[in-house]
C-alpha cells in the first residue's frame, strides 16, 4: 500500500510504503513520492484500526427511542430489558452482524462484547447453552472483524435481590454454573474468549472470586462494570462496607487483565488501587452522557498510571473519533482548563490499548511486526477539508466522524472499500430490517 499521509508512533509520515505479508505489516518507508508499481493507494490519513472495548450490540435497537423524553439510567434500563426479551439466536445473528458491520464502516476492527443475553425465554437454557454467544462471534467473522466475547457472569436482580423478568436469561444460577458454560465456548481466528462480572449489583462479593481464577487460569480479559452509577456505589457501601473497586480488589480480580468499565465514581483510594495493581479503564463517553452517568476522572486516572481504552457501550452513536476527543472535551468540562491529553494519547486509547485490553496484542500501530489492521480518513470532505498535512491526526480527533472513513483492513484483509462494506452489501438495510422485526 501507499498511503498519502501515515500516523504513526513517531508522528506523522508523508508518501509512505506499507508492506504486508499474510495480514502482517513487514516493512514501512516513508518519502517514497510515487506508489510503487501495483501498490494499492490510499489518500488522506492512515490510522491504526480502533478497538471498541465495550459494545452490547442489542442496544442499538434503542437508538432514538430511548431519547424522547426524559427519565434517568434507570428508566432506560428497562427499556433496555424490553428489547432483550425479544431476541433468540437467528435474530440476534442478524442484528449483531448489521451492527458490526456498521463498526466496521466506522473503523473499529476489534470489538469487545460484553455479552449476558444467554439463555431462552424464562431463563431456559438452548439446545447449545453458548447459542447466542456463538451468535456473536459468527456474526462478527461475517462482518470481517475481531471479537473478544466477554462472557458475562450475572446472577441477581441487584444486591440481595433474586433476577426477574428478563434478567432470568443473563442468570447462571451461581458462578460455577457459569464457568461451566462459558468453558464451552471456543475461540477462532478471529475470535478470544474472555470474562467479565457485570456488577457487584448483579454479582454477589463470594462469587467474583469464581470468575477472576477462571480468567487468571486462561490469561483471559477481566471485565466488569464498575462504579457506573453513585446507587451502584451505595448499595456496595451498604452491603459490604467496601466500594466497588474494594470488593474486585479483594476477590484478588485486580490485575493487568482487569478492566472497570466507566469508573465514572471513584475514590481518589480507589484511582491509587487500580494504578498500582496495572488494571485498566474503558471510557465509554457518548453512553456517560447520554444516560447522564457523569464525567468520569481520566486526568487523575491517566496521571496515577491507568491505561485508558474506549467503548461505544450502548451504541448510541457509533463513531471512535467521538468517543476519543470525548476524553479531552469532557476532562476540559470538568476542570475549565485545556490541553490534558495529546492527540497522539487520544488515538493510543482508542487504538493499541484498547487492543490490549480485548487480549489482542501486536496489534494497534503501524509498524513492522504488528498486524495489517489499517484505516484510512478522506479529508476533503467539508469536515475536513483544508486540513495541514501535518496536523491532520489533530484534524481527525477533533473534527472528523466515522462517515470520513473510506477504507478499513482487518489482517491485511479489506473490509471497507471508497467507504462500502465489502462483505455486507447494504448495512443500514440490514440494520434497519433487523432492528424493524424487534420493535413495533
Amino acid at each position: 500500500m501507499w498511503c498519502e499521509i501515515v500516523h504513526t508512533r513517531t508522528g506523522v509520515e508523508r508518501d509512505t510504503v506499507i508492506e504486508i505479508t499474510d495480514g502482517v505489516i513487514t516493512g514501512v518507508r516513508p518519502d517514497t513520492p510515487a506508489p510503487p508499481p501495483g501498490a494499492a493507494v490510499r489518500r488522506g490519513l492512515t490510522l491504526p484500526g480502533f478497538a471498541n472495548a465495550h459494545s452490547h450490540a442489542f442496544h442499538r435497537v434503542l437508538r432514538g427511542r430511548t431519547q424522547a423524553g426524559s427519565g434517568t439510567f434507570w428508566t432506560w434500563r428497562e427499556m433496555m430489558y424490553s428489547a432483550a426479551a425479544k431476541l433468540d439466536p437467528d435474530t440476534y445473528l442478524a442484528l449483531a452482524r448489521a451492527v458490526y458491520a456498521e463498526m466496521a464502516l466506522a473503523g473499529i476492527t476489534s470489538v469487545g462484547e460484553f455479552h449476558y443475553l444467554h439463555h431462552g425465554p424464562g431463563g431456559t437454557p438452548y439446545d447449545d447453552p453458548n447459542a447466542m454467544g456463538n451468535a456473536l462471534i459468527e456474526a462478527a467473522r461475517q462482518a470481517g472483524i475481531r471479537i473478544t466475547l466477554l462472557d458475562t457472569c450475572y446472577l441477581t436482580g441487584g444486591v440481595g435481590q433474586k433476577p426477574a423478568g428478563t434478567q432470568l436469561r443473563f442468570d447462571d444460577r451461581d458462578a460455577d454454573g457459569w464457568a461451566a458454560r462459558a468453558s464451552e465456548l471456543k475461540p477462532a481466528e478471529h475470535a478470544r474468549i474472555g470474562a467479565a462480572v457485570h456488577s457487584v449489583r448483579a454479582v454477589p462479593a463470594d462469587q467474583i472470586p469464581v470468575v477472576a481464577a477462571w480468567a487468571a487460569e486462561r490469561g483471559a480479559p477481566l471485565h466488569a462494570h464498575v462504579s457506573e452509577q453513585p446507587a451502584e456505589n451505595h448499595a456496595s457501601l451498604e452491603a459490604y462496607g467496601k466500594t466497588p473497586v474494594e470488593v474486585f480488589d479483594a476477590a484478588d480480580a485486580l490485575d493487568p487483565r482487569f478492566i472497570a468499565v466507566h469508573a465514572t465514581h471513584l475514590t481518589d483510594h480507589d484511582i491509587a488501587r487500580l494504578g498500582s495493581t496495572g488494571a485498566g479503564v474503558c471510557l465509554c463517553p457518548t453512553t456517560e452522557r447520554d444516560l447522564a452517568d457523569g464525567i468520569g476522572p481520566a486526568g487523575e486516572l491517566s496521571r496515577a498510571g491507568v491505561p485508558l481504552s474506549l467503548g461505544t457501550d450502548s451504541q448510541a452513536v457509533i463513531d471512535m473519533f467521538e468517543e476519543a476527543r470525548a476524553v479531552e472535551l469532557d476532562e476540559r468540562l470538568r476542570t475549565g482548563s485545556r490541553g490534558h491529553f495529546t492527540t497522539a494519547r487520544l488515538l493510543v486509547h482508542g487504538t493499541v490499548l484498547g487492543q490490549a485490553a480485548l487480549g489482542w496484542e501486536g496489534i494497534g500501530r503501524i509498524e513492522a511486526g504488528m498486524a495489517a489492521d489499517l484505516v484510512t480518513v478522506g479529508l476533503d470532505s467539508v469536515r475536513l477539508a483544508g486540513t495541514v498535512p501535518r496536523l491532520a491526526s489533530e484534524s481527525a480527533v477533533f473534527a472528523a466522524t466515522a462517515s470520513d472513513i473510506t477504507h478499513v483492513m482487518v489482517a491485511g484483509r479489506t473490509i471497507v472499500e471508497d467507504g462500502q462494506h465489502t462483505l455486507v452489501e447494504n448495512v443500514a438495510g440490514e440494520l434497519a430490517a433487523s432492528i424493524g422485526a424487534l420493535v413495533e
